[in-house]
């Protein structure tokens, strides 16, 4: 397999995410400007300008016609993915963190940081067919959770919004209702910030990484613990394949520390697992910050 460099932006990156016939790259940084790549040689196709801060998170349509993201500049934005253009913008009182579309795109759910008074929540917008019919109002808001909630994503069939973030607690919340379902027991969960959450492609499992150094595979419906996958450093990302078995970790200890250690002790590989065995089976070097 022949590795792929792609340079283009000036800041780190935040997140990554194919589109579903997996020929598209979308990449956030936190130069403010999201970059859409050629998978298979990794040209550079466009960029999407019109955030004023740093780009935290994406997610686009089953047709790879429409991109949402969310930045520090307290908004969400929707784009038409060919041509570039902004079609409209969410506001917030705070940085909006994450976005997860919905089976079908006609909702999105977005997570906003907590700021001054105003607490972390997480925001269920409604999707228009035609942008010119988009509005900006919240079809459902919630709160509760301490601290910030770094990603909520959608449940089977859009039931349900999974959420988790610094207090290390997973939340299962009625997405018709905003009711708390279900949290996680405390004896099998994290007992550090969770940093990232994936779901599988069919929506039935879901992965948590977390900087107590490991990430833990859930049952979407019951919350119940399947899988642990253990590091030796902190998790930041993680990712499931959609084809093979295959659990990804990518993480290292934070920025503070690396100033004062060597480079070559940071950890920063990416770490391949078998996600039904639980062991390592591969990593890929070659990055010297988390």
């Amino acid at each position: 397999m022949r590795p792929i460099l792609m340079k283009g932006h000036e800041r780190p990156l935040t997140f990554l995410k194919y589109n579903r016939d997996g020929d598209l790259l979308f990449s956030c940084s936190k130069d403010d400007t999201p970059t859409v790549w050629f998978a298979d040689n990794g040209e550079r196709l466009g960029t999407y300008s019109g955030h004023n801060g740093a780009v935290s998170c994406c997610d686009l349509s089953r047709d790879s016609t429409r991109l949402i993201t969310t930045s520090a500049d307290c908004s969400a934005k929707l784009w038409n993915v060919q041509s570039g253009e902004a079609l409209f913008t969410f506001n917030f009182n705070s940085t909006a963190r994450s976005v997860d579309l919905s089976v079908g795109d006609k909702l999105c759910v977005i997570t906003t940081d907590p700021f001054m008074d105003v607490a972390s929540a997480i925001h269920v917008k409604r999707i228009a067919a035609d942008h010119h019919d988009q509005d900006g109002e919240s079809v459902l808001v919630l709160k509760g959770p301490k601290g910030r909630i770094n990603r909520a994503i959608w449940g089977p069939l859009n039931h349900t919004i999974i959420s988790a973030g610094e207090d290390a607690v997973i939340r299962i919340w009625d997405a018709e209702t905003g009711t708390l379902l279900k949290e996680n027991k405390t004896e099998v969960g994290h007992n550090n910030a969770i940093t990232s959450l994936a779901k599988s492609a069919d929506a039935s499992h879901f992965l948590t990484g977390s900087l107590d150094k490991s990430a833990k595979l859930w049952d979407s419906r019951s919350l119940e613990l399947i899988k642990t996958y253990l590091t030796d450093s902190h998790v930041n990302a993680v990712a499931m394949s959609p084809l093979l078995d295959h659990v990804v970790l990518g993480g290292g200890q934070d920025a503070l520390s690396v100033t004062t250690t060597d480079h070559r002790a940071g950890k920063f590989e990416a770490k391949f697992y078998d996600k039904i065995s639980q062991e390592e089976i591969g990593g890929v070097k070659g990055h010297f910050v988390p």
